[in-house]
């Protein structure tokens, strides 16, 4: 994406393509109201564009000369007070592709040029309207699939992320420039600020820096879709389940062991959290190259899921079976942000329930019966709570991987920053270690940004946001 061009007035379909009720044509730019004014013919005279009031919405016919295209409603927002901060006409017309299109190619002919990915939301930024990391959260609320992730993304689109990242950058701001003071002094050997005083913001600022950072993996998890790995030995249901969960015959189900030689996903929304099931090959020593594979995959998988459903016979598994199972992922385990649920399943044919597994204290165990599908709304329960558990209240959750990495690299030169003051670094020293600190921070907002992180940014929205 270039940035060049952004003085041009451009034009994009900002609803999705193809028929419907309505669509919507959205047209930003110093052009806007010259050019549709010259194309749209008002029901009432008083109500030419060029001298509207922003803020309203006009009935009109669209066309050039005698060639008209449709009955439109044409809304306008006047700059700055507009979404990307310039003149903003949005064009309601039918939802015929072919009435779209034929409105693309009039404006295009009128020296509109066609907007390329993310460039309104791009020129919102350059203007001000808000900082990097709320637009890129536009991406996420519009990709949003869950009740968890639209409010994950409404929250950073307002303003609350920006506002704890900026506070905690003009904190350093006001050191680095006594500081740097400090250079115009040096013969003097004047210390205008205080290192004891420095010391204690840094650590303040990293107290605050690893909460963002460690809420990462739950806001990508909230983001993306929660990834429960469903795995077992071959045959004890664990696809029964799966279909059960999901409502629908997702996955083959069959008394011959293996079956499932690869991973299958879906995802199910309850209670506005956003769900990732995965069913993964069963454990055991493979037979063939194709099961090895997906035996492999299902180790992936499980490394990559944030709650395990470890399923098994509870008409022939023992607790020292299950116990001698766990220890065979036991690093995984310990995996404090990896919640394990077991599930004893074929619970019908049991007369009492097996012994021991109430000594498994840091892992629940529910049982159920796949085939007669008892207490499966049990699973659904603890999968609820388990991510409730995380409480998400006021708090501030990163979702974005950008973010984390400037995190990551600002906490880093803070610990430069800490050690260059424990080793009695001179200011001009330590000034570039704290400029360093600052740039990072100044990533995640747009402070410091450069047309290689925008166009990867911005290329990812879609054509008319």
């Amino acid at each position: 994406m270039s940035i060049h061009s952004i003085r041009d007035t451009i034009c994009a379909l900002s609803t999705p393509p193809g028929a419907g009720a309505i669509a919507v044509i959205r047209v930003s730019g110093d052009q806007a109201f010259p050019v549709c004014n010259r194309l749209f013919r008002p029901g009432s005279k008083k109500n030419e564009l060029i001298n509207a009031a922003s803020h309203t919405i006009h009935y009109g016919l669209l066309g050039k000369g005698e060639n008209l295209i449709d009955e439109v409603l044409i809304s306008i927002f006047r700059g700055p007070r507009s979404y990307t901060g310039e003149d903003v006409i949005e064009i309601s017309c039918h939802g015929s592709p072919f009435i779209q299109q034929k409105i693309l190619e009039l404006l295009i002919g009128e020296g509109i040029r066609l907007a390329t990915p993310g460039e309104f939301t791009l020129r919102a930024f350059l203007n001000r309207k808000f900082d990097l990391s709320q637009a890129e959260a536009v991406a996420d609320l519009i990709g949003s699939r869950s009740q968890s992730s639209h409010d994950l993304a409404l929250n950073q689109m307002r303003g609350g992320y920006s506002e704890k990242i900026r506070k905690l950058r003009d904190q350093l701001v006001g050191f680095t420039s006594l500081i740097e003071l400090e250079l115009d002094f040096s013969e003097e050997q004047v210390e205008f600020a205080s290192r004891h005083d420095l010391k204690q913001l840094l650590e303040e600022m990293k107290s605050e820096l690893s909460s963002l950072i460690q809420s990462f993996s739950l806001g990508n998890v909230i983001k993306n879709g929660i990834p429960v790995a469903i795995i077992g030995k071959p045959n004890v249901g664990k696809s029964t389940l799966l279909n059960l969960i999901l409502n629908e015959e997702k996955a083959i189900v069959s008394e011959i062991p293996g079956t499932t030689r690869d991973s299958i996903e879906d995802t199910i929304v309850m209670e506005g959290f956003n769900f990732r099931f995965i069913d993964t090959a069963g454990l055991r020593a493979a037979e063939d190259t194709i099961e090895t594979m997906g035996i492999e995959r299902t180790w992936q998988k499980v490394s990559e899921a944030a709650i395990i459903l470890y399923v098994f016979d509870a008409t022939s598994d023992s607790f020292k079976d299950v116990k001698h199972a766990l220890s065979e992922f036991s690093e995984l385990s310990e995996n404090r942000h990896k919640k394990i649920i077991l599930i004893g399943n074929k619970a019908d044919k049991l007369k009492t329930l097996p012994v021991g597994f109430k000594e498994f204290v840091d892992y629940e165990t529910l049982f159920v019966s796949a085939k007669r599908k008892e207490n499966i709304h049990l699973i659904a329960e603890s999968l609820l709570e388990a991510i409730k558990k995380a409480d998400l209240g006021d708090r501030t959750i990163v979702s974005n991987t950008r973010h984390h990495e400037a995190l990551l690299a600002t906490d880093k030169a803070l610990d430069g920053i800490m050690e260059g003051i424990d080793a009695g670094l001179s200011g001009d020293l330590l000034s570039s270690e704290i400029r360093s600190a600052l740039y990072h921070l100044g990533e995640i907002t747009g402070e410091i940004t450069t047309d290689e992180i925008l166009g990867s940014i911005f290329s990812r929205f879609c054509i008319g946001k």
